[in-house]
C-alpha cells in the first residue's frame, strides 16, 4: 500500500500584530522628533520652562499671581499639575532648570534635551488613542490613519520644533472620542472633562458633549435617565473639583480665571490665523483707505494686526468692533446645525464628524485664535477620512493648507528645508494611500460577455458608495494648490528682489488670507455634509 502524502501547501505569511505595527511607526516617528532636538525654539519653550520653575518652587496658591517671568502661568490647574510632575525630574537633572530667578531664559543642553524629550514621551497618550480609534478599521484604513496622525506635519512643527504639548492634548480627546464611539458615553464624559482641565480651549465642543450625551448616555425612561443625569453630572463636577479645589480652598478662584480668559490680548494673534476675522480686518482696511482717498476724515488702524507682540489687535477703522460676546454667539451659530443633529439622532459613528466641526467653527470665529488650533479638527477628520473617496479629497486639502498655514511659525532659514520636505512627503503619502484606497472600478471590456457584464453590476451594486469612488482632489482642488505654491514662490524669492525691505508684513498677511479660503472652504463642505447626510 502506498503511502498518501498531504500535498505541501505554502504557508501564507502571519500579518503583524497592530501593536507591533503601531511600535514601528512610533518608533520612527522618534526618531524624526530626535533629530529636530536643534532647531529652532520659539518662546512657548521659555514658556513651560518658566511653568516647571513656578510650579516647584512656589506653594500652589502662588501660582497664577507669580509675574516673576512675562510668561506667566494661564493653562488650567490639571497642566499646571502635570508641569509640577515633570518639574521633579527636571529638578534631578538640573535644578537651574526650576529655579525661579536663575532659571529665566536658561538654553542649557539639559534644559532643551529635558524638555524636548517630554513631549515626545507625552506623544505616546495620542499614538495609544489613534490606535483605540482604529481598531474597527480593516488594516489598510488603519495604517493609512496611522500615517496621517503620527506623522503629521503640523504636530511636529508645532510640538516638535515650535514646542507644545498638543500631541497629548489630542490624544486625550481622542481616548474620549473613542470611547463615545464604544458607547462608552460616562468614561468618554469623563476624559473630556479631564481635558478641560489641561487647556481650557477644547471647550468649543463642549455643547456637542453635552447635547449627544444627554440625548444618547441619559435615556431609557425618566428614572434610569435621570439618575444617568445626575451619575454625570457627578463625574465632571468631581474631575473640576479636583482641578480647581485647591485654588478655591486659598481664595485664588478669580485669580486662575482672570488668567486663563485674558480677553484684553484682543480679536486676533500676532500672526492671523487663517479664519473668518482676516476678511473682516481686509475689508476693514479696504474701506478705511477708499474713503480717505475720497475725502473722508478716516483714522488709520496702524500695523497692530501685524506687529510681532501678543496685545491689544483689535482697532478698526470703518467697521463695528468685535468683541468675546460676539465671537461666543457666532461660535455657538456656527456649531447649532451638529447640535440639532446630534439631539434629533445621537449616532456614535457621527460623533468624530461633529466635534471636528464645532473646532472647526471655533477656529474659524473665535477670539484670539492661534495659528496651531487648526490641529484640533485636522487630526480627528484623519478618521473621516477613511469613509469615502469624497471625504478624502476634502481632507487632502484640509490636510495640506493647514500645515502650509504653520510655515511662519518657522522663520529661520535653517528650518525652511525641513518644513518644505516634510509638507511634499505628507502630500505624497496621503496622495499614494488615498489612492490606493479608493482606485475606483474599473469600466467593462468591449469585448467582455454579457454574464460577466451582469456580474460585474451585481458587484457593483452590492458594495459601498466609498468603494465605487476614485480618490480625486478636482480641478478647482488642485488649482488652489498650487496657487499655494505661488504664495510661498512670491514670497520666499519674489518680494525680496522686487521689493526689497519694503511691506514686511505682506508674506505673512497673503499666507493667512489664502489659507484662510481653504479654511472657509472646508468648514462651508463639513457643514454641508453635516446638514445633508441622514
Amino acid at each position: 500500500m502506498e503511502d498518501k502524502k498531504k500535498p505541501s501547501a505554502t504557508k501564507s505569511p502571519r500579518p503583524h500584530s497592530p501593536i507591533i505595527e503601531l511600535a514601528w511607526f512610533s518608533l520612527v516617528s522618534t526618531c524624526i522628533k530626535l533629530l529636530l532636538i536643534p532647531s529652532y525654539r520659539s518662546t512657548d519653550f521659555e514658556v513651560h520652562r518658566n511653568w516647571l520653575a513656578v510650579t516647584h518652587s512656589l506653594p500652589l496658591p502662588l501660582w497664577y499671581s507669580d509675574t516673576t517671568s512675562p510668561w506667566t502661568l494661564d493653562y488650567p490647574p490639571f497642566f499646571a499639575y502635570f508641569e509640577l510632575f515633570l518639574s521633579q525630574f527636571a529638578s534631578l537633572i538640573d535644578p537651574t532648570i526650576v529655579d525661579l530667578h536663575k532659571g529665566l531664559n536658561y538654553d542649557a543642553d539639559s534644559v532643551v534635551y529635558f524638555q524636548r524629550i517630554t513631549v515626545m514621551v507625552s506623544d505616546f497618550v495620542l499614538h495609544y488613542a489613534i490606535y483605540r480609534m482604529t481598531m474597527d478599521l480593516d488594516s489598510r484604513r488603519r495604517i493609512l490613519v496611522w500615517v496621517l496622525v503620527i506623522w503629521f506635519p503640523g504636530l511636529l512643527i508645532v510640538d516638535h520644533v515650535h514646542f507644545q504639548y498638543n500631541g497629548l492634548l489630542l490624544g486625550m480627546l481622542l481616548l474620549s472620542i473613542s470611547m463615545l464611539k464604544e458607547g462608552r458615553d460616562l468614561m468618554g464624559g469623563f476624559v473630556f472633562a479631564v481635558l478641560l482641565c489641561f487647556k481650557h480651549i477644547f471647550a468649543v465642543a463642549a455643547p456637542v458633549y453635552f447635547v449627544y450625551l444627554l440625548r444618547h448616555y441619559c435615556r431609557g425612561g425618566l428614572v434610569r435617565g435621570f439618575g444617568r443625569l445626575l451619575l454625570l453630572g457627578m463625574t465632571v463636577v468631581a474631575v473640576f473639583v479636583a482641578a480647581f479645589g485647591p485654588f478655591v480652598h486659598y481664595g485664588q478662584i478669580l485669580q486662575v480665571i482672570h488668567r486663563m480668559f485674558p480677553f484684553g490680548r484682543g480679536l486676533c494673534h500676532a500672526y492671523w490665523a487663517p479664519n473668518f476675522w482676516v476678511f473682516y480686518i481686509m475689508l476693514d482696511k479696504a474701506l478705511g483707505f477708499l474713503l480717505r482717498k475720497m475725502g473722508f476724515n478716516i483714522g488709520s488702524a496702524g500695523a497692530s494686526f501685524t506687529g510681532g507682540l501678543v496685545g491689544d489687535s483689535s482697532p478698526f477703522s470703518v467697521l463695528p468692533p468685535v468683541t468675546p460676546l460676539i465671537t461666543f454667539v457666532l461660535v455657538l451659530l456656527g456649531i447649532m446645525p451638529c447640535l440639532y443633529k446630534a439631539w434629533k439622532d445621537p449616532q456614535p459613528r457621527k460623533i468624530t464628524r461633529w466635534i471636528s466641526y464645532a473646532y472647526t467653527s471655533g477656529f474659524l470665529f473665535g477670539w484670539h485664535v492661534h495659528e496651531k488650533a487648526s490641529v484640533h479638527f485636522v487630526i480627528p477628520l484623519a478618521v473621516v477620512a477613511m469613509e469615502n473617496c469624497n471625504e478624502a479629497g476634502h481632507y487632502f486639502l484640509l490636510s495640506t493648507v493647514s500645515c502650509y498655514s504653520l510655515f511662519p511659525l518657522l522663520f529661520e532659514a535653517r528650518e525652511y528645508p525641513v518644513k518644505v520636505l516634510l509638507l511634499l512627503l505628507h502630500s505624497m503619502l496621503m496622495w499614494y494611500g488615498f489612492s490606493s484606497l479608493f482606485p475606483g472600478m474599473k469600466k467593462p471590456h468591449a469585448y467582455t460577455s454579457e454574464k460577466k457584464i451582469r456580474k460585474l453590476r451585481y458587484e457593483r451594486s452590492s458594495v459601498s458608495v466609498s468603494e465605487k469612488g476614485k480618490f480625486c482632489v478636482g480641478w478647482i482642488g488642485k488649482t488652489y494648490l498650487l496657487g499655494l505654491v505661488v504664495v510661498e514662490v512670491w514670497g520666499q524669492f519674489l518680494r525680496p528682489v522686487l521689493l526689497g525691505d519694503r511691506l514686511p508684513f505682506l508674506p505673512l498677511m497673503l499666507i493667512s488670507i489664502y489659507c484662510a479660503l481653504g479654511m472657509m472652504y472646508s468648514w462651508i463642505w463639513q457643514l454641508k455634509i453635516i446638514i445633508l447626510l441622514p
